[in-house]
């Protein structure tokens, strides 16, 4: 068994609607305050990936290495990302949703797979220190 900083399923479900609560709050509140694009694409663009992380850790922590829970939450971050290159009506019409825009997105940015990677990044980094902070 491996040690991981949030520790419990508890720890990462809490760590996980967080997380989603500030990417949505960035995504809605963002512009109307007046913070510039980069913070508000780009922000929330790290929060999605740093999720991703946070939902696999919740799945298979402390089965599996938190390393290895961040590299496959970057390979699927850039599957996903990836995804948005492929198009057929019913999934562009999906695209157009709320729901379709937040979950898989509509235009392909490799900007987004390195804002990804570094939310993948930071939640990693903050997990560990967690697990070394309590253990």
């Amino acid at each position: 068994m491996f040690k991981n900083g949030l520790g419990s399923r508890a720890g990462y479900t809490v760590a996980t609607l967080l997380v989603i609560a500030a990417g949505l709050l960035l995504r809605r509140f963002g512009y109307p305050v007046g913070l510039p694009f980069i913070i508000v694409n780009y922000g929330a663009a790290a929060l999605w990936g740093g999720m991703v992380f946070l939902i696999l850790s919740l799945l298979f922590a402390p089965r599996v290495r938190p390393l290895n829970l961040a590299v496959l939450a970057v390979v699927l971050s850039a599957a996903v990302e990836f995804f948005r290159l492929y198009h057929t009506p019913w999934l562009d019409a999906f695209r157009l949703t709320l729901t379709g825009a937040l979950l898989i997105g509509r235009i392909f940015s490799i900007w987004n797979i390195v804002s990804y990677t570094l939310g993948i990044a930071a939640a990693y980094f903050i997990d560990a220190k967690l697990a070394r902070a309590t253990g």
